[in-house]
């Protein structure tokens, strides 16, 4: 376990945002490549947002074929990529075969989603990131899965697969999501958002100042 967990700042579409996150502390920067959202971009402009940040890029995918994956990770320069649709274990080994680090998304709606994924991606996945599931869109909603019941079950966490936790985080709640789960790492979005794929920079440097406060604080 890392501690305190590291950041990442989810749904960039400005260059001015990126490179605020990253100034802030953030260690992962995200860019909504599935089609259809309200920030997706391409892979092209991915590039471009993330260009020469030091922070591991990360890609967010839904449904994407095998060679669609790897031509946009490969345009865009990500180092890991978040499979958020019904992707299988297969595809995630196969892209971690290719050099990828892969964070399995899941829209957890109790500890038993957190379970069958948990067995279901174990040895396939880097990590697990769960989200809470909103019938609207498949991430991005600001909507919270139930932190303490899946804290019951963390020790089902297969050897080697982290944590991720996202979903209705703020710079309020983070601190007492992170204590609760213990994640290696947070994912925020909506949450520093003044509108959609506008980060507000008072709001993203307030969420990472309040998960790096968790490194004097007791993990439960």
């Amino acid at each position: 376990m890392t501690w305190p967990p590291a950041v990442k700042v989810c749904g960039l579409m400005r260059p001015e945002d990126a490179a605020v996150a990253s100034a802030a502390g953030a260690a992962y920067l995200g860019v909504i490549l599935a089609p259809g959202g309200k920030r997706t971009v391409t892979a092209a402009r991915a590039n471009v947002i993330l260009g020469g940040i030091p922070a591991r890029r990360v890609g967010v995918f839904v449904d994407a074929g095998e060679n669609e994956l790897l031509a946009d990770a490969r345009e865009a320069g990500l180092h890991v990529l978040q499979l958020h649709g019904d992707e299988p274990p297969e595809l995630a080994d196969r892209m971690r075969a290719a050099g990828y680090e892969v964070w399995k998304a899941v829209r957890a709606r109790g500890a038993d989603d957190f379970s069958r994924a948990a067995r279901r991606y174990a040895g396939a996945v880097d990590a697990l990131l769960l989200d809470g599931y909103s019938p609207a869109a498949h991430g991005g909603t600001g909507t919270r899965f139930p932190w303490a019941e899946v804290a019951e079950r963390l020790g089902e966490l297969p050897p080697g697969m982290r944590l991720v936790a996202a979903g209705g985080l703020t710079p309020r709640n983070v601190a007492e999501a992170a204590a609760i789960l213990r994640p290696h790492a947070v994912d925020v979005s909506s949450g520093v958002e003044a509108s959609p794929g506008v980060k507000d920079p008072d709001a993203v440097r307030a969420f990472v100042e309040q998960v790096q406060s968790l490194s004097f604080k007791q993990v439960r």
